[in-house]
């Protein structure tokens, strides 16, 4: 069987972390992995998330914790690097996917013979049961129009927290992640391709679960960010590995 690791970056977690672990340990329970673990890391949470995991009992649960609040994007690159299963999933601490969809990422990778399968919600909108409200659906509809007319991404959907990647891949494209911020998921998958790895969409259920931690100036910021991963791509930038900086 496969080794399995699940990475769930958090910040102030203190409230939502307790049903995810458990459903994230007993989806591994029933499984049956060969190696399985959780990792947790905590993004500089001023609540009791640290604490929560450091007295959990729940077999094969790591806390890894980032020099302060460091961003989303180096959150998940610290757990991704750090993670020793031959198939790394990131999945946000809402479990906004449920992790059984897990099963279908794994199963669409080995059908198609990638690397990466990135978790979907435009694919098959009918599988979303809970909706964000109308004026962030319609943003993040114009940021993925705006991401691939810059980037030349095909992906419909790059910000569904929901991603898994072959050890290997995660490796080769988060020692060369830059951005700290939202906009990683953009940059992650640019390097993908730039590195010839192959990244898969597949549509996931997902419902919206209310305490974003996604502000307005982030959204704006995550725009102006694509220009410079285009041009970090078109420069080079991407083709050595940069040290890691967790």
């Amino acid at each position: 069987m496969d080794s399995v690791s699940i990475v769930i970056p958090a910040y102030n977690e203190e409230r939502r972390l307790p049903s995810t672990l458990e459903d994230v340990a007993a989806y591994l329970d029933r499984k049956r992995f060969g190696f399985s673990e959780i990792i947790v890391v905590d993004d500089g949470s001023r609540d009791r998330t640290a604490a929560l995991v450091e007295n959990s009992k729940h077999r094969g649960l790591r806390l890894l914790r980032n020099p302060g609040n460091r961003g989303k994007g180096y959150t998940v690159r610290h757990g991704m690097l750090e993670a020793a299963g031959e198939w790394i999933l990131y999945t946000d601490a809402d479990l906004s996917a449920p992790i059984e969809e897990m099963d279908k990422l794994l199963d669409a990778v080995r059908r198609e013979d990638a690397q990466v399968a990135i978790g979907s919600r435009a694919l098959d909108r009918s599988l979303v049961g809970v909706h964000q409200s109308a004026f962030r659906e319609m943003s993040g509809r114009a940021f993925n129009l705006v991401m691939r007319g810059i980037t030349g991404l095909p992906f419909l959907d790059t910000q569904c927290g929901f991603k898994l990647f072959r050890a290997d891949a995660a490796q080769a494209i988060f020692s060369r992640q830059t951005l700290d911020g939202f906009s990683f998921d953009v940059e992650d998958l640019v390097i993908a391709k730039k590195l010839g790895i192959k990244a898969i969409e597949v549509p996931v259920v997902w419902n919206n679960v209310e305490g974003t931690k996604v502000s307005a100036f982030s959204g704006a910021a995550s725009f102006a960010a694509l220009i410079g991963i285009r041009w970090k791509a078109l420069s080079g930038a991407y083709a050595v590995s940069k040290p890691s900086r967790q």
